[in-house]
């Protein structure tokens, strides 16, 4: 019978310490966003950690020379606004 008279007292102690730790927890926001973190990691944010030789995405001025700009007429062709000789 003493045992309980001790145990009593401390699971209260322990109930009421657990309902405060989650009352704070969820009153700084730490069950606002389930998802997040789970769908955080699969974004790719160490491009700048990748070396320059070990890349294989290249940018547009690295993978491909300029092309020379070519008007158009609105019929897509390019040699029908050139003037004709004869």
């Amino acid at each position: 019978m003493k045992i309980v008279m001790f145990l009593v007292p401390v699971m209260l102690i322990l109930v009421t310490l657990g309902v405060a730790l989650f009352s704070w927890a969820v009153k700084n926001g730490q069950y606002d966003d389930l998802e997040g973190p789970a769908h955080r990691i699969l974004y790719d944010d160490d491009k700048d950690m990748i070396p320059d030789d070990a890349r294989t995405d290249k940018t547009a001025k690295e993978a491909s020379p300029p092309e020379q700009a070519v008007e158009v007429s609105e019929t897509g062709n390019p040699d029908e606004d050139k003037p004709q000789k004869g």
